[in-house]
């Protein structure tokens, strides 16, 4: 082996000895500390620590958000996030979704123009894009139609869903009403509410005394005076009748008591 092809690997080893050593020394240096979630959430992905056996929650109900709903809002967002995989006009071809003119109240995975839909979304294709279905595969298509190919990672704002149902239903040549699928939320509970009925207190257990006699003062009513009253006066008992014995006549004898 020449001189000058052992200076060549040398100098290969050093570097990479020296690099090895400066990574180590700056690692150590600037100790940086692991992050306990991505920055940036790619569109798709779920959070590495959520657990994998939790039924997804499912969205909240977008009856209550459709009465108030902009198509013009809903059409920016459309613009902004599904323009890259979806066309919108009538007659336009698929891209990598499919062509949504329609597709309020269409059946799920049929037609458009004979898209591959995935078998994950094919197994829906009994039911049609409702106002709640499209909310809940806006709000997740994975957990909508897990496996689809779909790999939008959702809308997380219900208002905004709604938004983009309301975009959705005018691209048709007949735009559905909106007013069937509203409904009102329901009452919210208030907190520390009276029950309906309380309690009756017992009455005082009777003492045998005769109870005070009123005074006349009425409540809330301080200013009223009590009426006079007259005491009755109480007449003694008549004595009983008794009869007073006659005097006995010049020459008889009185009988004795009791005979």
């Amino acid at each position: 082996m020449s001189f000058e092809l052992n200076k060549i690997l040398g100098a290969l080893l050093g570097a990479m000895i020296l690099a090895m050593v400066t990574g180590i020394i700056a690692r150590a240096l600037v100790n940086p500390e692991e992050l306990a979630k991505p920055a940036y959430m790619v569109a798709g992905v779920k959070e590495a620590n959520a657990p994998a056996s939790a039924a997804p929650a499912g969205p909240e109900p977008i009856g209550p958000l459709l009465a108030s709903a902009s198509v013009a809002n809903g059409k920016a967002i459309v613009n902004r996030l599904c323009v890259a995989c979806h066309t919108f006009n009538k007659g336009e071809p698929n891209r990598i979704g499919p062509n949504l003119f329609g597709v309020f109240d269409d059946s799920i995975a049929q037609g458009h123009g004979d898209f591959a839909f995935s078998s994950a979304l094919e197994a829906h294709n009994k039911q049609k894009w409702t106002p709640e279905l499209l909310n809940q595969w806006l709000a997740g298509p994975q957990d909508f139609a897990h496996g689809t190919k779909m790999t939008f990672v959702g809308l997380p704002k219900a208002k905004d869903r709604a938004d983009v149902i309301a975009f959705l239903d005018s691209l048709s040549d007949r735009p559905e009403a909106m007013t069937p699928y509203e409904t009102k939320p329901a009452p919210a509970a208030q907190p520390g509410a009276a029950p309906a009925t309380a309690a009756t207190p017992a009455a005082p257990p009777a003492t045998g005394k005769p109870a005070p006699a009123a005074t006349g003062k009425a409540a809330g009513n301080p200013a009223a005076t009590p009426p006079a009253t007259t005491p009755s006066a109480t007449a003694p008992p008549a004595a009983p009748h008794q009869a007073t014995p006659a005097a006995p006549a010049p020459g008889q004898t009185q009988p004795p008591p009791g005979k």
